[in-house]
């Protein structure tokens, strides 16, 4: 991947820490870095633009490879972790300085952002108008070393931050499927709906991937979004799919499961809702976890098939 097919896009939605981690973990994401953009002062400082008095804009500025990661996926991802109709601030967030951008680098990416935006507009998803601005780009200005990768630095207050903002529960009530329980009954197998849909487990070494080893990606059975890799797959030996980890942490959500006389952490796919698994803190890689996960929640698309799926900018994953 040579350096002339790098471009940048510039975003901003509210608080910078929580812009970070949605796109980081995309293939073809190069660097993602927090600053701020959009106003008259050079080189301000966190507090000069939380003061309101810069006309600066709290932002990330993506580096990214085009050919790998479309700028239209990026303002899908964009989309997904803002309240585009919020004319003052983002969530807790009040203030000009936490409104809502799209700062374009080129005419092209100036009409992909209208496009999308006025795509958000007709497909009525929110009552009130898409009020996010869309500009041309301006000098970004990184932010102080402090808030870099501050979820990585920080995660148990950026955790916190999140869920306290009302980011998290705005994004799960706007952006999980609306399900046709109907249609998913004649769509599933009996299995698949009752693990999916009735928080079921279905029976160890019986399953179809627990010990499935070819390369490709497992996704939602319900929404399609991508899930796990075979990268990340293992043996754990438990009679269900173990991975490492997911593919990327915001198409996962956790919570807390006591049922059974155990507490246990839940997993459930961000759009689709559908319950997958559990993690536990006994596998063998770097973070220490295993994700069990249910066969019956997944859909394997295989690397040679990963283009006509629509999957192609997960290819990359597989070059030598």
């Amino acid at each position: 991947m040579s350096e002339h097919n790098h471009q940048l896009a510039t975003f901003a939605g509210g608080c910078f820490w929580c812009m970070v981690k949605p796109f980081e973990e995309e293939p073809g994401i190069l660097k993602v870095v927090s600053g701020y953009t959009g106003g008259h002062k050079a080189n301000p400082t966190y507090e000069e633009v939380c003061s309101e008095t810069t006309g600066h804009y709290e932002a990330v500025q993506i580096t990214f490879d085009p050919a790998v990661y479309p700028y239209e996926k990026l303002l899908q991802t964009y989309w997904r972790q803002i309240d585009p109709t919020d004319t003052g601030g983002q969530f807790y967030d009040r203030g000009q300085s936490y409104q809502t951008v799209i700062f374009y680098h080129s005419e092209e990416q100036q009409r992909a952002a209208e496009a999308s935006k006025q795509a958000l507009q007709d497909s009525g998803r929110f009552q009130k108008p898409i009020a996010t601005q869309i500009l041309p780009a301006m000098e970004f200005f990184p932010a102080e070393e402090y808030h870099q990768d501050y979820h990585k630095k920080n995660p148990a207050h950026y955790n916190r931050y999140r869920h306290g903002s009302g980011r998290d529960a705005f994004i799960e009530r706007h952006w999980t499927l609306q399900k046709d329980q109907q249609e998913l009954r004649e769509r599933l197998t009996p299995m698949q709906y009752q693990v999916t849909q009735e928080n079921g487990t279905e029976p160890p070494f019986r399953n179809e991937f627990w010990d499935h080893k070819e390369e490709g990606i497992y996704v939602d059975i319900v929404s399609g979004e991508p899930l796990f890799s075979s990268f990340d797959k293992f043996d754990s030996n438990c009679g269900w799919p173990s991975f490492h980890k997911p593919m990327n942490m915001s198409n996962i959500k956790g919570r807390m499961d006591t049922s059974h006389g155990m507490v246990r952490m839940e997993v459930r796919s961000q759009q689709g809702d559908s319950h997958l698994g559990h993690v536990f803190d006994d596998g063998p890689g770097p973070e220490g976890l295993r994700y069990c996960i249910n066969s019956a929640a997944l859909r394997f698309i295989p690397k040679a098939e990963l283009e006509k799926e629509g999957y192609g900018q997960y290819l990359s994953l597989f070059d030598e």
